[in-house]
């Protein structure tokens, strides 16, 4: 086992996580109509199957719910919207921001079978989706 002189590890170290927030901040901080045309992120979810039910929570801070669109084909549910930006033409100064904004598409493989939309709805900043299994 070799011994790692501890000021040019963390200089590396600090090297590579400088490098990998210029990577996000360059992913999440795209401004213009041409990037907007494809997906930039994908919320977190969760799915939860109860009998002949399955629930999925799409977790969608600032979304408004007539924004959203729901698609189930192909043996997938698709999930699209959009994340308007918090910043604006009167805002002077940006201290922090991250939580992703943006186009946003979310495709979720669905176990074999057919599927019925029951319900859906937003609560809490998350997209509620019902199915039931068929």
């Amino acid at each position: 086992m070799a011994i790692r002189n501890p000021r040019s590890w963390m200089w590396a170290e600090a090297c590579e996580l400088l490098d990998q927030a210029q990577r996000l901040q360059r992913q999440f901080f795209r401004f213009g109509e041409a990037f907007e045309a494809r997906p930039r992120w994908e919320p977190p979810v969760d799915i939860v199957r109860n009998g002949d039910e399955i629930q999925i929570t799409v977790a969608l801070p600032g979304v408004a719910a007539e924004h959203m669109q729901v698609l189930i084909e192909g043996g997938a549910l698709s999930v699209m919207a959009t994340r308007p930006p918090p910043v604006g033409s009167r805002t002077t100064a940006v201290h922090r921001l991250e939580i992703p904004y943006g186009r946003f598409e979310r495709r979720i493989a669905l176990p074999p079978g057919r599927y019925e939309l029951m319900e859906q709805a937003s609560i809490n900043g998350c997209l509620v989706i019902r199915l039931a299994v068929r």
